[in-house]
């Protein structure tokens, strides 16, 4: 399979990207900046960029069966979101350690329930870095009515939320054991259940967000490893993708025929020289991605 050289599209110098969706109705890629607080939109082709201003950290965007409104993950609580008219509303789930945690990676399933890990709080409340670390992160199922359960803990940074092509299989990341695992997934209950490690101990960089290809390879973004590592099913190294930035964060695919890998990148811990740090970047595959699941609501 060949691949183009990535390229950026979009150098908005972002202290910590996160969080990208693609929005095929719109033909645009949404992403966040955490330590900015920020939620950008670019068209693609065409590379018009929005940008919208938030009063916490964003860590996650997920779309919902209402096509005009997101599920936004904040650090400390989720919201709706409608970006046409930019209302807000308090959603209800709120993470329970907040502020010695905060929200991180998330992502909806295939049976329509939002999953959301947490990790140590590193922002502070004007959005600057600070030090953290230890096991107070954990994964949650927020289902349908708004109920958030704990369904794993004692992570450390919860990252790389993604689900098989045939829905039998839940792909999970602690960032700071360098460890991806996988889960048996029913889609019938929207529940895990056995695991086991499916990669881990990889020496480029340590595992942040992934996406997922039709044919089942697990794409995950290298925090300080300068690109991207394609994984096969049988958890075997099948390519390693560099990137002209040393913290690639997550990833999504989009475009008309969901070839188009966008993926996001950080500035934080970096050196003057990594100029294009923060970037959104662009990656044309001849892979087709995944649709991006969707959180069931009740259309208003």
């Amino acid at each position: 399979m060949k691949i183009s050289k990535p390229v950026c599209i979009a150098a908005v110098a972002d202290r910590c990207g996160e969080g990208a969706v693609w929005v095929a109705h719109e033909g645009a890629v949404y992403w966040v900046d955490i330590n900015r607080f920020l939620v950008h939109r670019l068209t693609y082709p065409e590379r018009c960029l929005t940008t919208w201003v938030f009063d916490e950290p964003v860590t996650a965007l997920a779309l919902t069966t209402d096509t005009s409104r997101m599920l936004v993950s904040l650090a400390s609580r989720l919201i709706w979101w409608w970006p046409r008219s930019d209302e807000r509303v308090d959603h209800g789930f709120r993470l329970p350690n907040w502020p010695a945690a905060r929200l991180n990676d998330g992502r909806a399933d295939p049976a329509g329930n939002f999953w959301v890990g947490s990790m140590f709080n590193n922002v502070d409340t004007d959005g600057a870095s600070m030090p953290g670390g230890g096991d107070v992160g954990a994964l949650y199922k927020v289902s349908h009515n708004g109920d958030g359960g704990e369904r794993i803990s004692g992570v450390g940074i919860s990252n790389t939320l993604c689900w098989s092509p045939d829905r039998r299989l839940f792909y999970f990341a602690d960032t700071l054991r360098n460890e991806i695992r996988s889960y048996d997934y029913d889609e019938a209950t929207g529940e895990i259940g056995g695991s086991r490690s499916f990669f881990s101990g990889f020496d480029r960089g340590l595992p942040d967000g992934s996406a997922i290809d039709r044919d089942g390879y697990l794409w995950n973004c290298r925090y300080g490893g300068g690109g991207i590592v394609r994984i096969a099913p049988d958890g075997q190294v099948e390519r390693f993708v560099e990137i002209r930035a040393r913290n690639i964060t997550t990833c999504t695919f989009g475009g008309p025929d969901l070839s188009t890998l966008f993926v996001t990148s950080a500035s934080n811990d970096t050196t003057t020289a990594d100029r294009l740090a923060g970037s959104l970047w662009a990656i044309e595959t001849e892979v087709q991605g995944m649709p991006e699941n969707r959180v069931h609501v009740e259309v208003r």
